[in-house]
């Protein structure tokens, strides 16, 4: 049974479609340009990344560093925005300014990784600034991070489990004993982890049976598709959008 709906960020008729980094299979991954797209082919949760830059500048982008998918260099962490912005992803493409995205695309609403601690505080002050929390939830590897977003900024912040959350929810889910923050509300989780799978009806149930949507990443095939959602998942974040929509409408589960 699909659990109801704890969080307005949730409200959504069927499985969540998610444009992971605004569907990063065509290398523009994280721009507005990408973003646009996604929302042109009917995406309205979109996938990202923050970093904050030096001077406290909010960025989506996935990477510690500009290294790999931009003409620039250099950890994001130690450069100013004033550098940042003329960066330029696959020599296309700025780097845009996560306020920005949220001004651009009032009707999205973003699933946001939190890639270190220096972004999380501008982060909550942008969204308390705009009032969108009911289009934002924040996710991380770690769980410390993701709880002190919580802490920080109470119920009207949706979060999903770090690593050590969904480690016990697979716990659960095998029947042993394990510690469940109940804030969460939704599980993103990969397929499998090290070979070792993940997601299975036992761990979609748990997670069910403890009010916690299943949002699975990254997955770009159609027959993995089919066979989540015929587990049961709430959600599928893809670098492949077309594919996505076009599971889902064979589905009839496209909105």
């Amino acid at each position: 049974m699909t659990p109801r709906i704890r969080h307005p960020y949730l409200d959504h008729p069927g499985p969540i479609p998610f444009a992971h980094r605004g569907g990063a299979a065509d290398g523009l991954e994280n721009t507005a340009f990408q973003f646009r797209q996604a929302v042109e082919a009917g995406y309205r949760y979109l996938e990202t990344d923050v970093h904050a830059t030096a001077d406290g500048r909010l960025v989506a982008f996935h990477d510690m560093t500009l290294d790999r998918v931009t003409d620039g260099a250099g950890r994001i962490a130690d450069l100013p925005w004033a550098d940042v912005r003329h960066a330029r992803v696959a020599g296309k493409e700025p780097v845009p300014l996560f306020e920005e995205l949220l001004e651009t695309f009032p009707e999205a609403r973003w699933n946001i990784d939190v890639k270190a601690e220096p972004a999380l505080l501008p982060l909550l002050e942008l969204v308390e600034r705009t009032d969108t929390w009911d289009r934002i939830c924040v996710g991380s590897f770690s769980e410390a991070r993701v709880m002190r977003a919580q802490r920080l900024a109470g119920p009207r912040l949706a979060t999903s489990y770090g690593t050590r959350g969904v480690l016990n929810l697979r716990l659960r889910s095998w029947g042993v004993p394990a510690a469940l923050r109940r804030s969460a509300v939704a599980a993103q989780v990969p397929e499998a982890q090290s070979g070792i799978p993940v997601v299975d009806h036992r761990f979609v149930r748990a997670a069910h049976a403890h009010g916690l949507q299943v949002h699975v990443w990254t997955v770009n095939e159609p027959d993995r598709m089919h066979r989540l959602l015929d587990l049961g998942v709430d959600g599928i974040m893809t670098d492949h959008i077309d594919t996505l929509r076009k599971v889902m409408e064979d589905r009839g589960t496209w909105v």
